[in-house]
C-alpha cells in the first residue's frame, strides 16, 4: 500500500493531455509473464544459473521499459510544457527529468 506522502506525489497535478503507454502494457504483460517463468522454474528446482540468466533478461527488460516511459515523457509531456510556454511548467518537467536521471544510479 502507497504511504500517504506517495500518494501526494503520484496525486500531483499535471496540465497535459494523457500519454498513450498501450506500448509500455505490452512490455509490461511480456515481464510478468518472465517473472511467472522463473517462479516455475524455482517451483521446478532448476539449474541456478538459468535462473539467474533469467532475472537478467527481467532486468533488461524493465530498464528497456523504463526508458521507453522516460522518452514519452520527454516527447509528450515536456514538449507539451515547452509548448505552453509556461516557464513554471516547464522548470517543473525540468526538475522531474533531473531526479528520473538521478534515480537511475
Amino acid at each position: 500500500m502507497l504511504s500517504s506522502e506517495s500518494t501526494k506525489k503520484s496525486t500531483k497535478i499535471h496540465n497535459h493531455t494523457a500519454h498513450d503507454h498501450s506500448a509500455e502494457l505490452k512490455r509490461l504483460s511480456r515481464i510478468k509473464g518472465q517473472v511467472e517463468g522463473i517462479e516455475r522454474m524455482i517451483h521446478e528446482r532448476r539449474y541456478c544459473p538459468d535462473i539467474v540468466q533469467q532475472i537478467k533478461a527481467i532486468r533488461s527488460a524493465l530498464k528497456s521499459l523504463e526508458a521507453s516511459v522516460i522518452e514519452g515523457h520527454m516527447r509528450h509531456c515536456v514538449k507539451e510544457a515547452i509548448a505552453s510556454r509556461d516557464a513554471f511548467v516547464v522548470q517543473e518537467k525540468i526538475e522531474e527529468i533531473i531526479l528520473l536521471v538521478k534515480g537511475q544510479n
